[in-house]
C-alpha cells in the first residue's frame, strides 16, 4: 500500500486497492499531453476543466502541453454523496469565456454512465464553438448508459468505484496522489 494512504484500523473503513500509482499517472498524462499538443498544433484551444474532480488532472495536463491554450471551468453535479450517478445533471457554475468559433477541449475526471458528458457536450454546442473534443482521466464502462466516446483517454477501467487524484467519494480522498478502487 502507498505510504501516503493511511487507513484507520476500523472494520467499517473501506479498503483501498491501488489502480494507478502516481508515477503511472504522470507518465500517462505526459503521453496524452503530447497527443493533444500535436493535434492542436495550429490552434489555440480553450480547455474547460470540469470541477471539482478534474482539477488535479487538469492542472497536471496543461503544464505538459506545448501549445498555447486558454482555460476556463464549469462545475457539474450528478453524484451528490452517492457512489452512483443519480442521472440528473445539475450545472452548478458556467464557463465565462466566449465559446463561439473556438475549439474546445473538455477535461473531465471520469466518464461513467456517459450522461453527464453527453449533457455537457450538448449544452456547449449551443454556444456555437468551432469544435468540441473530450479528454478524460478515466473512462469506465461498468455503468455506461449511453454511448459516449472520449477523444483522449488517460486510462480505461471496466469496474470499480475509484478515488484519488481528484476523484472522490462524498468529497473525501481527492488529495490522494494515486488512484484507488474503493471497496465498501
Amino acid at each position: 500500500m502507498n505510504d501516503h494512504l493511511q487507513q484507520p484500523a476500523n472494520a467499517e473503513t473501506p479498503e483501498f486497492i491501488q489502480v494507478l500509482s502516481a508515477n503511472a499517472i504522470h507518465q500517462k498524462v505526459v503521453h496524452l499531453a503530447r497527443r493533444i499538443s500535436a493535434d492542436y498544433q495550429n490552434e489555440r484551444p480553450l480547455l474547460i476543466g470540469v470541477l471539482k474532480g478534474a482539477v488535479i488532472f487538469f492542472s497536471d495536463l496543461i503544464r505538459q502541453l506545448t501549445i498555447p491554450v486558454s482555460i476556463d471551468f464549469i462545475q457539474l453535479s450528478s453524484y451528490g454523496n452517492s457512489e452512483a450517478s443519480c442521472g440528473d445533471v445539475a450545472f452548478c457554475s458556467q464557463v465565462t469565456s466566449d465559446l463561439k468559433d473556438r475549439p474546445l477541449l473538455i477535461v473531465e475526471d471520469i466518464i461513467d454512465t456517459g450522461l453527464t458528458m453527453d449533457k455537457l457536450v450538448k449544452h456547449l454546442w449551443t454556444f456555437e464553438p468551432e469544435s468540441i473534443r473530450v479528454c478524460t482521466l478515466i473512462d469506465k464502462y461498468e455503468r455506461r448508459e449511453i454511448e459516449f466516446k472520449a477523444d483522449y483517454v488517460c486510462h480505461e477501467v471496466k469496474t470499480g468505484f475509484l478515488v484519488g487524484y481528484g476523484l472522490d467519494y462524498a468529497e473525501q480522498y481527492r488529495q490522494l496522489p494515486a488512484i484507488y478502487e474503493l471497496k465498501f
